[in-house]
C-alpha cells in the first residue's frame, strides 16, 4: 500500500477552474449584465501608531473620475470605468474586463484626522495617508486577562 499526498487547495483550485468554465460555457450573457455591471476595487490599508495608510486599486481611471470622500471613520470611493467600443465582423470579442459604477465603503480601524488627508493617484494605485485623531493617538486601552 502506498501513501499519496493530498492537497485539499490543490482540489478547491481545480474546482473552481472547473466551474468557471461551466460557467463560462452555458451562461452567454456578458458579465455586466449578470452582475449589473459593477466591480468592487481591491485595497490594503496599513495602521500606524500615528497615521493610517490606505492603497485601492482603481486601474484605467483618471484622477478626476474618482469621487473620494473622508470622515473621521471612513472613506468612500467611487467612480466610473466606461467601456470602450469596438466593433469586430466576424469574430468574437471576449473580454474579463470591469466596466461601470462603482462605489466603496471602507471602515477605518481608528478616527482620522479627515481635513488633513493626503492623496496621490499613481499606475492605478490611489494612495490616501490619514493622520489618526489626536485623542485616539493617545489612547491606552488596559486589556484584562482571563
Amino acid at each position: 500500500m502506498s501513501l499519496i499526498k493530498w492537497s485539499p487547495f490543490g482540489d478547491i483550485d481545480a474546482l473552481q477552474r472547473e466551474m468557471n468554465h461551466l460557467f463560462e460555457q452555458f451562461v452567454p450573457a456578458r458579465r455586466e449584465q449578470l452582475f449589473g455591471g459593477s466591480f468592487v476595487p481591491a485595497a490594503e490599508i496599513k495602521e500606524t501608531d500615528t497615521a493610517i495608510d490606505l492603497k485601492v486599486e482603481v486601474p484605467g481611471l483618471s484622477p478626476e473620475d474618482i469621487d473620494l470622500q473622508v470622515t473621521a471613520d471612513a472613506v468612500s470611493i467611487a467612480g466610473e470605468r466606461k467601456s470602450e467600443s469596438t466593433t469586430e465582423e466576424g469574430g468574437v470579442t471576449r473580454s474579463e474586463f470591469h466596466y461601470g459604477r462603482f462605489q466603496r465603503i471602507i471602515p477605518l480601524p481608528a478616527r482620522v484626522q479627515n481635513t488633513t488627508v493626503e492623496a496621490e493617484y499613481k499606475d492605478g494605485i490611489l494612495n490616501l495617508h490619514m493622520l489618526k485623531d489626536e485623542e485616539e493617538q493617545k489612547k491606552v486601552v488596559k486589556v484584562p486577562i482571563r
